[in-house]
């Protein structure tokens, strides 16, 4: 696990010189949305990488024992077997992750939700990032995934350049998650190549950047299976363990 944020004294003069140039903000998030993304092999390893970034979570006010029962089973299993095997990637790091988790348990890291829907520019975005780390978040994320606003790539951009000036500043990472309205193989991949180009290989792994997106998995599978069979298999051919 990376080292935690302890967070630092609030420095509102920092705080109060922050302005973010809007047009500059849509020009990136436009650009990467428009850039190529990988094919074939490269695409199905992306993809797995993905899979590992992905918080399988329910917020559902209507939840069964039984949905959450299915819920942790895809979470040991998140790709059919068949599928990883013929792709000689069924020796997974699987176990030393699940391990790890449980070794985090003891010492249960901070994740702050900003509701960036509320906050009306993104000026103020980049601003309650920024106090939420000082204020020791090991993670800061976009929403519950629930609200009329969630993840945006601009949104996205400001929250990981607040990151990255933090980590300039201070030494200490934190971890980004955007939430809601991911539900695309295809857009993992961008959410991915935004991580990369903004900040760096470090942040691509599941200790520095989630996605919350539980039902992405269903099509990432489907893409991965159609990158082992050449066919697209329906929806009910990938069932939940």
């Amino acid at each position: 696990m990376s080292v935690r944020n302890p967070g630092t004294k609030l420095d509102l003069e920092w705080i109060a010189k922050v302005k973010v140039n809007t047009q500059a903000v849509l020009k990136r998030a436009q650009h990467v949305q428009g850039q190529k993304t990988p094919k074939k092999q490269w695409q199905a390893a992306w993809l797995l990488k993905a899979v590992t970034c992905i918080d399988l979570t329910t917020l559902a006010g209507d939840d069964t024992p039984s949905n959450i029962h299915r819920l942790c089973l895809k979470a040991i299993q998140p790709v059919r077997y068949d599928l990883l095997k013929k792709m000689d990637m069924h020796d997974k790091a699987l176990y030393d992750e699940i391990c790890q988790f449980r070794q985090a348990c003891s010492d249960a890291h901070m994740k702050t939700i900003l509701a960036i829907g509320e906050l009306g520019t993104f000026t103020n975005v980049y601003k309650a990032s920024m106090v939420a780390m000082m204020a020791g978040s090991d993670f800061i994320k976009t929403s519950t995934g629930k609200e009329v606003v969630n993840a945006t790539y601009p949104v996205a951009i400001v929250m990981m350049r607040a990151i990255r000036n933090y980590f300039l500043c201070t030494g200490h990472k934190v971890g980004f998650k955007p939430a809601g309205g991911i539900r695309t193989a295809q857009e993992s991949l961008v959410w991915l190549t935004l991580i990369k180009e903004e900040l760096g290989n470090d942040w691509l792994c599941p200790h520095l950047f989630r996605l919350g997106a539980s039902s992405l998995l269903a099509d990432i599978e489907r893409q991965i299976y159609h990158y082992v069979t050449g066919q697209y298999a329906a929806y009910h051919e990938l069932p939940m363990p």
